[in-house]
C-alpha cells in the first residue's frame, strides 16, 4: 500500500513546531507526496496559533513544490461536552479539521466520559477526523466510538507518531489495533497523520504500515492512499 497524503503536520504557528509551511511542502514533494494538511494546534494550546491565523489561512497557495495543500486544523477539544476552542463560524472556512484531545487544554476524564465527548463532537459538521484516539492518558469505548464514527461520516486517525519509541502518548499501539480492526469490522475508513512536528518527519508512516500489513488493511479502507477519495469525503472539489 502506498500512501501519498499526509493529513497531520504542524508548523511553527503551532508554538512547538519547528518548520514553516514551505519547509514542511518542500520535504512532502521530496517524499514524492501528493498532498499534504496544514492542521496547526488551535488556540487552547500554549503559545499556539490565534483564531487570525486559521482565519487567514486563505492566503496560502492550494499547491506548493508540486504538492496540494489542504488548509486545516487541530482544533482542542476543551470540554466533556464535545465543545472546542475554535468556533464553527472559523472551521466551516478549512479544508480539513482533525479533532484531539490534549493534556495542556482539557483533563482526561472517565471511559465514558471520554466516549460522549468524542460523539459530541463527531455530530459538529465541521470535524471531519478524530486525531491520535489511540492516547491511554483518554481512555474511549472503541466500538462505541468506531460506530459513531459510522454513523456521523467520520474518519478515524491512525497516528504514526504515536506508535513510535519517541511518543508521549506511550502504550498506544496496542489501543490503536483494537480500534483498526474494530473500524474493520465497521467498514469505516481512517487515515494517516505522521503529526510531524518538523519537516524531516513529513510522511512517515512506517509503524502504521507495520500495523496495516499485521491486519491485512485493504488499500480501500485508508484514504491517504488516494487523495481523490479523500477530498471527495472532504466535500473538495478535484479539479481534475
Amino acid at each position: 500500500m502506498k500512501l501519498i497524503v499526509d493529513t497531520h503536520c504542524h508548523t511553527i504557528a503551532s508554538g512547538h513546531a519547528y518548520s514553516t509551511v514551505q519547509e514542511m511542502a518542500q520535504q512532502a514533494s521530496e517524499q514524492k507526496l501528493s498532498l499534504i494538511a496544514m492542521t496547526d494546534h488551535g488556540p487552547a494550546m500554549p503559545h499556539a496559533a490565534s483564531k487570525l491565523h486559521f482565519r487567514n489561512l486563505k492566503v496560502l497557495p492550494s499547491s506548493m513544490y508540486g504538492v496540494e495543500i489542504l488548509k486545516g486544523a487541530e482544533v482542542n477539544i476543551v470540554g466533556m461536552d464535545g465543545s472546542l476552542d475554535l468556533s464553527d463560524s472559523i472551521l466551516q472556512q478549512l479544508d480539513l479539521v482533525i479533532a484531539s484531545f490534549h493534556l495542556p487544554c482539557i483533563k482526561p476524564g472517565s471511559e465514558k466520559e471520554n466516549t460522549s465527548a468524542v460523539i459530541q463532537v463527531m455530530k459538529n459538521p465541521y470535524i471531519h477526523i478524530l486525531g491520535h484516539t489511540g492516547n491511554p492518558a483518554y481512555p474511549v469505548q472503541i466500538e462505541r466510538m468506531v460506530e459513531a464514527a459510522g454513523k456521523y461520516g467520520k474518519l478515524i486517525e491512525i497516528n504514526n507518531s504515536s506508535l513510535t519509541s519517541h511518543s508521549f502518548r506511550k502504550g498506544s499501539w496496542d489501543r490503536c489495533m483494537k480500534i483498526l480492526e474494530t473500524c474493520l469490522d465497521y467498514k469505516v475508513p481512517v487515515v494517516v497523520g505522521s503529526d510531524a512536528h518538523i519537516s524531516w518527519d513529513v510522511g512517515k508512516f512506517e509503524k502504521a504500515h507495520e500495523m496495516f500489513r499485521q491486519l491485512n488493511v485493504p488499500e480501500s479502507l485508508v484514504l491517504c492512499s488516494d487523495p481523490k477519495k479523500l477530498k471527495k469525503h472532504l466535500g473538495i472539489k478535484d479539479n481534475e
